[in-house]
């Protein structure tokens, strides 16, 4: 279903801020500079990136949360922040579903699982065989404890009934280095992080922590393809307002991110990047919200992770 279509009289009055919680140069920064240069030509205004990165998320996010709700400050966010470090931490100053106004989901990032090119397993099966051979022995980064990357291996393995040696690392870039380097085995990440590599033969991709295949890797078979059940761990972005943002305002951005995910060449960068457009309604992207606090909870819990 399309946006409905807003009318919010003299909004915007001055540039609008896209805050990002990472560093400058990632695949959420990809993604915030596309649609940004997009919304600008819709809005009438610039919409400046501004990276307020640390506390896997947390900071960028307290940020917007206490922002004047009037639309000149906007949140685009990973899962991460909004509900997965919830369940980590019970100190936050901000609560994601009191604070935030959803206005839209943007992409979903399928989460890879990769190794080495030369690496003998040619599908998450046959890692998990050899993980059965060699318990213990097999090393597998994750971007850092709590991310989605770990939490797709905690669900990998414990649908395969094996346990890899779990190394966190501070982000993507270390992780990948040493993937590439033989320091470690297997790494989950997002499919914008490992799409140079995959192409260039270097890395291959042996299963999909998503419920369909990537578009740009269709012979990547998901992880449920291959009989490991509950290992759906698709990352995705979306956009968030502060909470009371008026709803004329909510209106107006959501269908201007509707537009811009229209656009042929936006959805083409997008699609080449490793991401997939998914523009929402504001209730559809609050459901989802909502559904991934409680799911992404739950299995912190069980699976007793806690920040170190």
């Amino acid at each position: 279903m399309g946006p409905v279509a807003a009318q919010a009289p003299g909004y915007p009055t001055r540039p609008i801020r896209m805050v990002i919680a990472f560093p400058p140069g990632g695949p959420t920064d990809f993604v915030g500079r596309l649609l940004a240069d997009k919304m600008k030509e819709l809005l009438g205004q610039s919409v400046i990136i501004e990276n307020k990165a640390g506390a896997n998320g947390a900071i960028g996010a307290d940020y917007v949360a206490k922002a004047e709700p009037d639309g000149h400050t906007l949140f685009l966010t990973t899962v991460g922040a909004v509900a997965i470090t919830p369940g980590m931490r019970n100190d936050l100053p901000y609560d994601t579903m009191r604070d935030f106004a959803p206005i839209s989901l943007v992409v979903r990032n399928t989460t890879l699982l990769v190794v080495r090119s030369e690496h003998a397993a040619k599908s998450a099966s046959e890692l998990a065989a050899l993980a059965r051979q060699k318990p213990g022995e097999i090393t597998f980064a994750s971007t850092g404890l709590g991310s989605m990357p770990h939490l797709a291996l905690e669900l990998y393995q414990a649908s395969a009934g094996v346990k890899f040696v779990h190394v966190p690392y501070r982000g993507a870039a270390p992780a990948l280095t040493d993937l590439l380097g033989g320091q470690v085995t297997a790494l989950f990440a997002d499919a914008p992080v490992l799409m140079s590599q995959l192409q260039a033969g270097k890395l291959k991709a042996l299963g999909a922590a998503s419920d369909q295949r990537n578009p740009m890797l269709p012979d990547v078979p998901t992880l449920k393809e291959q009989g490991f059940a509950d290992t759906q761990a698709d990352n995705w972005y979306g956009l968030l307002a502060p909470a009371k943002t008026p709803p004329a305002v909510i209106a107006r951005l959501n269908k201007a991110v509707h537009d811009v995910l229209a656009d042929p060449a936006v959805r083409d960068k997008l699609i080449k990047s490793g991401a997939v457009p998914s523009p929402t309604t504001p209730e559809e992207f609050g459901k989802l919200h909502q559904s991934e606090i409680a799911r992404w909870g739950r299995i912190i819990r069980e699976k007793g992770i806690k920040e170190g």
